[in-house]
């Protein structure tokens, strides 16, 4: 995934202070429920549906358990992606699973964070194993995006933050505007956040348009790939 994979160049905190508050306030602390599950149609840019993605939240309590699946077909390439991350009652990353198949190219990690030591354990499936120092509290790509909804609940957008995909990624969360967009022949109203994405050796800026519902509900996801602009786009 080139979200999670998903999901993203820097603006002032000042800035990403401007977003107006959600036209329901969600009670509580927590927007989202464990059992939801999302579903969206992965498109090309001419509207053409490619394939499907999926978005899960569980886990038992106090930790969750968040898991992203895509399945889509590109002209001379196939897309397969999962993810499963899981957190503790704080969002701080404690497993991170990633499988994935491009086309010819294959890969299946896990990586084990050790929040209280501040290492994050990498092991492929090749039998490859290195450590790397991570912040406190880190989070991994996937759990951002949960964190990223739990934060627009409550009416703010993340401070600029490393987050643990493998690698670091300097993740960088900004307000841009609030507009009417129309999704699976609904109207809604929703607030365009730009997440960037800086990591060792590239950078990546994604569209994402939030509800202004309680739970935030991702409407759609705009991925920039070398072919154009793919978009995921709910359909409950």
């Amino acid at each position: 995934m080139k979200l999670v994979a998903i999901i993203l160049l820097a603006r002032s905190w000042a800035a990403a202070q401007s977003l107006p508050p959600p036209a329901v306030s969600a009670s509580g602390g927590m927007p989202f429920a464990r059992g939801e599950i999302l579903n969206y149609l992965v498109n090309w840019p001419s509207g053409l549906s490619l394939g499907e993605a999926q978005f899960k939240a569980g886990g038992g309590e106090p930790g969750w358990e968040f898991e992203f699946s895509m399945e889509a077909s590109l002209p001379g390439l196939e897309i397969r992606d999962r993810y499963k991350s899981q957190v503790d009652a704080q969002f701080c990353s404690t497993r991170l699973e990633k499988e994935s198949v491009h086309g010819p190219r294959k890969a299946r990690e896990t990586v084990t964070y050790e929040q209280e030591k501040h290492v994050a354990v990498r092991q492929t499936a090749g039998g490859g194993k290195s450590e790397l120092s991570i912040s406190d509290c880190v989070k991994d790509g996937l759990s951002f995006v949960y964190h990223l909804r739990r934060e627009l609940g409550r009416g703010r957008v993340p401070e600029t933050q490393t987050v643990n995909f493998g690698a670091p990624y300097q993740v960088t969360s900004t307000y841009a505007n609030t507009l009417p967009i129309e999704v699976s022949g609904e109207r809604h109203t929703a607030d365009r956040v730009l997440v960037s994405f800086r990591g060792p050796a590239s950078t990546q800026t994604f569209e994402i348009f939030f509800a202004r519902d309680p739970a935030r509900t991702p409407l759609i996801i705009r991925v920039p790939f070398s072919l154009g602009t793919f978009s995921l786009e709910l359909v409950r």
